[in-house]
């Protein structure tokens, strides 16, 4: 059975990612499961989808443990231990990162077991405006090709079927760049195999931890720390940022703060600051700024010195 897990950040793409790679896959004549895991998060929050497919029924159910590819969309990912990036990796994975760097500098920099694999998919492309709707395709058609046996004709059917409610300009260019990537790894082609069967051959049962009720009639949810919110760092799965240009703020901060929905827009001695510890990079606060004095930075261009 191929199993594929696709990590990235809300917004890239991922859940597309999988959708045209599940119809390719069953447009090639398998079986296929391919479905987005993610909770209540927004844009830029780690999230990844899965794909399952073989020629006879599949009987899995659930997160992908043991993955044949992982592909991962953004590099900054890695670190996160939210992410997840090498949960269930064996040496007979392949994780292809879409980063600058090459495979060996990520294989020693991860002591990974396996095959490590890295391509700049878009380049520039995730920085412009619109960019990143083309980041779902790109990432299938690697994948695609990583398999070895998904044809380039029937990926660009998948795509026309994935998104046969887009304008005709969009998919073309959805297919033009899932075509590059496709071509881009065919030197790769088949790297990704089939795994066998998980054995259930010496399964021990988890450690499961026994949570005791509350002395209550009725249990319900109960948080009994005050501002444990703020141990959650948010600003992680940002990766753009807003910055205020002090000269043209006007000091009407009770429109930026009001309209921030994490309240990640503090007010000291009546001028607003950004609280990056927790600002996801909505860029709410930049569209209702009147007075134009918030405006984007790339986040990884600031770190890089770019």
């Amino acid at each position: 059975m191929y199993r594929i897990r696709f990590h990235g950040r809300g917004g890239q793409g991922m859940k597309m990612a999988s959708h045209i790679l599940g119809t390719a896959f069953f447009l090639a004549g398998f079986e296929v499961q391919d479905a987005p895991r993610f909770g209540a998060e927004r844009r830029g929050a780690p999230i990844f989808a899965y794909v399952r497919a073989q020629k006879a029924p599949i009987k899995e159910r659930g997160i992908i443990s043991h993955p044949g590819l992982v592909l991962v969309a953004d590099e900054s990912l890695v670190p996160l231990p939210a992410a997840g990036i090498l949960h269930g990796v064996e040496e007979t994975t392949v994780l292809f990162l879409n980063s600058r760097e090459g495979g060996a500098v990520w294989k020693a920099r991860l002591n990974f077991p396996g095959t490590v694999l890295a391509l700049d998919l878009i380049g520039n492309d995730l920085n412009q405006p619109g960019g990143q709707r083309f980041f779902g395709a790109i990432c299938a058609g690697a994948a695609a090709a990583l398999t070895g046996v998904i044809p380039e004709d029937v990926l660009m059917q998948a795509i026309e079927d994935e998104l046969i409610h887009v304008e005709a300009i969009v998919v073309q260019e959805n297919k033009t760049r899932a075509r590059a990537a496709f071509l881009a790894m065919q030197d790769k082609a088949g790297i990704v195999e089939e795994g066998s069967g998980v054995k259930v051959d010496g399964y021990r049962r988890p450690a499961w931890i026994d949570v005791p009720l509350d002395d209550a009639g009725l249990a319900a949810p109960a948080i009994h720390g005050r501002r444990t919110s703020e141990l959650m760092k948010t600003g992680a799965w940002r990766l753009r940022k807003p910055v205020i240009d002090t000269c043209r703020c006007k000091g009407c901060w009770w429109v930026c703060s009001t309209f921030c929905p994490d309240s990640a827009i503090v007010v000291e001695s009546g001028r607003p600051r950004i609280d990056y510890d927790h600002c996801k990079g909505c860029m709410i606060c930049m569209v209702q700024c009147s007075s134009h004095a918030i405006s984007l930075v790339n986040e990884k261009e600031e770190v890089s010195g770019e």
